[in-house]
């Protein structure tokens, strides 16, 4: 699994990446996390993933979204409001806006709201 490779990379220099003391900080099992990583369990559940993006330094969207899984907070988002999120979207989607696109758009929004545009 990808994050096998991200936690290799960084156990390179930093022994607090092996693959015992990782799993610990990311509150699962070593047995888990070796099972998960070789392809023989599902990924863990979101808020692991989470935590495991934090140890790695990478965005937890962009792992969770690795795993196959989004943040539990995007369905409640969508679950607010979900014409209006469902519209924006897919909206989004059909005009092929890229990356860069809708982060200068979110960027634009913050700033408007008067929101630091880096959160």
């Amino acid at each position: 699994m990808f994050i096998r490779s991200m936690r290799e990379e960084k156990k390179k220099r930093d022994p607090a990446y092996s693959l015992r003391k990782f799993a610990e900080a990311a509150g699962i099992s070593a047995t888990f996390m070796s099972k998960v990583e070789n392809g023989e369990f599902d990924p863990p559940a979101p808020d692991k993933i989470k935590k495991m993006a934090e140890l790695l330094e990478v965005n937890s969207d962009e792992l969770l979204a690795m795993a196959g899984k989004v943040d539990p907070d995007l369905s409640g988002i969508i679950r607010d409001q979900p014409r209006a999120m469902a519209d924006f979207l897919r909206t989004a989607r059909d005009l092929n806006l890229g990356r860069k696109e809708i982060e200068a758009l979110t960027d634009k929004l913050r700033a408007e709201r008067g929101l630091d545009p880096s959160e």
